[in-house]
């Protein structure tokens, strides 16, 4: 079973933060807009620039290693490393914080991860989350010799080691450095909508990252988390968070894709807050938009005309 230790809270009371999922990083045919296929880093750092501009409680980075054949069209095979791509927006921003969406964990030994994220921490002033999940691509897993079945009980030893390495500098006769800003430690948020996912949020995350978990489906996910955390860690909290439906701030003069929620800053707000009546913390906020201009458009938008709005 898991450790006992108080989590680890960033969002103030009453603050439905959001955050954004950066363009270019990832081309999967899933998250990716057309234009992003001709773009590069430059328009990378604008999203991530804007995003910080405009109070984005964090940008957020993908993580996949090397993609088999059989899933390469679909998901392309184009996945920025996570930890150097954070360390490079790392000195472009000020205050946005840095967070994988997902990390897999299971790649990479305890150490390894912890001595990264560490150095991340250091190098960005104290701004980093770390995002983990268990992966899901099995020809990914064989490609680096993790076996793929065992990626559950991997990823709880990596949660569990990367925090007995962030509390202490020496783990048995090892010592790792530089040490975290963030103390006691940075947050863990774990990703996933399955059972063994929303048991481990409730075991061993500060909090949690649904992966495609409808609106309707999150009173009843969150409720289940709730209920097991309250057997294994009573009193633990945890920043429970949702990826939203796709948002265009204001009315727009071309056919956006459904779903998509559109109009006044005022209805947009309305529609997001009532994650924030369910006693969601945290958002992941996605944008219909047809260029880099257009994305950071609404990334501005959203941050000076929706966000204020935000409560829960």
């Amino acid at each position: 079973m898991a450790e006992t230790a108080e989590t680890v809270s960033i969002i103030p009371d009453g603050q439905l933060a959001y955050g954004v999922q950066l363009p270019v990083q990832a081309l999967s045919s899933v998250i990716a807009a057309p234009w992003e296929q001709d773009a590069g880093v430059a328009e990378l750092v604008r999203a991530a620039e804007a995003a910080d501009r405009s109070g984005f409680f964090y940008v957020a980075i993908c993580d996949h290693v090397a993609i088999p054949t059989a899933f390469a069209g679909p998901m392309s095979t184009t996945w920025f490393n996570p930890v150097a791509t954070l360390g490079f927006l790392a000195a472009v921003t000020t205050t946005t914080r840095l967070l994988t969406n997902i990390y897999v964990a299971p790649f990479r030994h305890p150490l390894d991860t912890a001595k990264a994220f560490a150095t991340l921490d250091t190098l960005s002033a104290g701004r980093v989350i770390l995002g983990v999940g268990a992966g899901h691509v099995p020809g990914e897993f064989e490609a680096l010799g993790v076996p793929f079945a065992e990626r559950g009980r991997l990823l709880n030893e990596a949660i569990d080691g990367v925090k007995e390495s962030w509390a202490a500098e020496f783990v048995g006769d090892v010592g790792l450095r530089p040490r975290p800003v963030q103390q006691p430690r940075p947050p863990i948020w774990v990703g996933g909508s399955k059972p063994p996912a929303l048991r481990r949020v409730a075991e061993r995350a500060d909090g949690w990252i649904p992966q495609g978990t409808p609106r309707t489906e999150m009173p009843e996910q969150m409720a289940y988390v709730l209920a097991h955390r309250d057997q294994v860690r009573p009193g633990a909290e945890l920043e429970i968070g949702t990826i939203t439906e796709y948002l265009y701030v204001g009315i727009p003069d071309w056919d956006v894709p459904e779903p998509t929620i559109t109009g006044s800053p005022d209805e947009i707000a309305a529609s997001l807050n009532e994650f924030g009546a369910m006693g969601v913390s945290h958002l992941q906020v996605r944008f219909r938009a047809r260029s880099i201009d257009e994305l950071c458009d609404q990334l501005e938008a959203f941050g000076t005309q929706v966000g204020p709005k935000l409560g829960r």
